[in-house]
């Protein structure tokens, strides 16, 4: 597990392209057959993938964490943006297909993943938060019918924002978040952009009491994403490839310009879990 410390706005808007990377980016994610997973002292996020290619890979807990298993003290958020494959958790086994999700409750002792068909495997990405309590783990799906263990995703948590003209047309699907999924802490969702539309989280904003992960996918090789973070007056950029992921501390604006459409997976971890609680950024202030 790599570990990476909470950086200052001070220091920030001194670093260069290589420390601005080195301190925000996640990069070599989904590398097949094996289990990554980054540790962030902000919020004690952690990101991460699993890609299975033939062998099931068992989630553990490592030295990093100090614990007898990985969510003893944690819950966990999964969402697979590969082929068809399985989640199991403690003697149970879930099916979680493309752009499916899940849910895993503080507490759940075993955790692994296995992909249907190796030659087009899963591809598991994680964002965990420490957690004070324990909630079901549930498989979470964007369309059919609910069960007691599976979630279909409500027609006001598939919000669609933007216009085509502002080039930010996209659908925000709201995976874990109340009302919907209950967590502790954890609120993981996917955009859409729409065809012809390149931006994200514009007019853009910050949120004191929530950090975020975005990671961006669903991008040819030769495409990219400008991600702009910074305090709102002193902005950066970092170039986002496919299947790349930034951290965005709470005092960061977090947006995106790509040279085409994208999709991408965020991730928050804090204080609250109002969705709306955010500190609004005028187009006119952004420097």
């Amino acid at each position: 597990m790599e570990l990476r410390t909470a950086s200052s706005p001070k220091d920030a808007k001194y670093y260069t392209t290589e420390r601005l990377r080195e301190e925000y980016l996640i990069d070599d994610l989904f590398r097949q057959g094996e289990i990554k997973l980054v540790y962030s002292h902000i919020d004690r996020i952690i990101t991460g993938s699993a890609v299975p290619a033939g062998s099931e890979l068992k989630l553990t807990a490592g030295e990093e964490l100090r614990a007898k298993y990985f969510c003893d003290r944690r819950e966990l958020g999964v969402i697979n943006i590969g082929g068809e494959g399985t989640v199991t958790t403690d003697g149970k086994t879930w099916t979680v297909g493309p752009k499916e999700g899940m849910y895993i409750g503080m507490g759940t002792r075993e955790i692994s993943f296995a992909s249907k068909d190796p030659a087009a495997p899963a591809k598991f990405y994680l964002n965990s938060a420490p957690a004070h309590r324990t909630w079901p783990t549930v498989l979470i799906r964007r369309e059919g019918t609910p069960s007691e263990d599976v979630v279909i995703i409500k027609d006001e948590n598939k919000k669609e924002l933007g216009c085509l003209e502002e080039a930010n047309h996209r659908v925000i699907n709201k995976y874990i978040l109340p009302g919907q999924v209950q967590s502790c802490q954890l609120e993981m969702g996917m955009t859409e952009l729409k065809p012809g539309s390149v931006w994200n989280t514009m007019p853009c904003h910050t949120h004191d009491r929530r950090m975020e992960v975005y990671l961006y996918f669903n991008m040819p090789d030769d495409a990219f994403v400008m991600h702009f973070m910074g305090e709102p007056t002193q902005t950066r950029h970092i170039v986002m490839r496919n299947e790349q992921a930034v951290i965005s501390p709470s005092w960061s604006i977090h947006s995106g310009c790509g040279t085409q459409a994208y999709t991408f997976i965020w991730g928050m971890v804090g204080e609250n879990q109002d969705f709306d609680d955010m500190d609004d950024v005028a187009m006119k202030d952004v420097l």
